[in-house]
């Protein structure tokens, strides 16, 4: 049977696979479009069973916050190659995983994410067109991991992506009043936050959220260098508390250093924003991730 150029092309519309493939499996199945479409399938389930176990550390990092700003998202999602990372189909698939999320409130990981109907099809799951795409890209890509922030009462959810999408950030910052969360001041320093958070990489929003066991392994570690001092336990305790401060400096939003002036810590930078508009402000939480790092 004759392959039609318009057989090729209802396929490939069908199942987003290229046309060589559409052609190749067309001729395969004697031009039936429904066998066609599951020798696709299979072949794109063996490549990328193939490819799943190689390293896919590129990729983009996308955020979306709603215009009310009351939820903030943040995914990763990575391939093998930058040049791919670059191709339509997946920044398309990637924009997609946002859609996704933002609609499906319910998923709360990647097993349970990949398992729903695809936003963009309702007729395949969101891991057969992740597969689909493996097969058409010829890269390993996977959704690495996403975040929400869903804000309650007054404040605002900020979302920041660094300049080639491979650090995103996502901030909750709270107000006493929505008047105050509506205005430009308030919002202004939302971003310089968020901005500040990517660029500097926090852990912590304060001393306070430090889990007590690892401070406790880094004070051991800073007793332990000093072991063989000699110098009185006293002075030994204040050295240990100056090297925890630095450290608090390094981890802790706030007491972090303002990128925009090194002589203001983030804190006081909150605290002067509070008192000039006359409400408490408060960082709720923070999400930062960076490609390819887990972090």
């Amino acid at each position: 049977m004759a392959i039609s150029t318009e057989m090729i092309k209802t396929l490939r519309e069908a199942t987003g696979a290229g046309v060589l493939d559409c052609k190749k499996a067309l001729e395969a199945t004697g031009g039936d479009p429904d066998r066609a479409a599951a020798y696709l399938r299979e072949k794109g389930l063996a490549v990328a069973a193939k490819k799943s176990g190689r390293t896919a550390n590129e990729g983009t990092v996308k955020i979306w916050v709603d215009p009310a700003g009351q939820l903030g998202i943040v995914v990763e999602v990575n391939c093998e190659t930058d040049f791919v990372a670059r191709t339509e189909d997946f920044q398309q698939f990637a924009e997609a995983m946002v859609k996704q999320i933002s609609q499906d409130g319910d998923v709360s990981d990647v097993t349970g994410l990949l398992a729903q109907p695809f936003v963009g099809d309702a007729g395949q799951t969101v891991g057969e067109r992740l597969t689909q795409l493996v097969a058409k890209l010829g890269e390993n890509i996977m959704v690495r991991r996403f975040e929400r922030i869903q804000r309650q009462g007054a404040g605002w959810i900020e979302g920041y992506t660094h300049p080639g999408s491979r650090i995103g950030v996502i901030l909750h910052l709270s107000a006493g009043s929505a008047g105050v969360a509506a205005g430009a001041p308030f919002r202004d320093l939302a971003h310089n936050l968020a901005l500040q958070i990517a660029a500097v990489a926090p852990l912590y929003i304060s001393p306070g959220d430090i889990p007590q066991a690892e401070l406790n392994a880094k004070e051991a570690l800073y007793r332990d260098q000093l072991a063989n001092d000699g110098k009185p336990d006293a002075i030994k305790e204040r050295i240990v508390t100056g090297k925890l401060d630095k450290w608090y400096e390094q981890v802790c939003l706030v007491r972090q250093p303002y990128i925009r002036d090194d002589a203001v810590k983030v804190g006081d930078l909150i605290g002067q924003t509070s008192r000039q508009l006359d409400t408490p402000i408060r960082v709720e939480r923070f999400i930062r991730y960076e490609l390819g790092t887990g972090e």
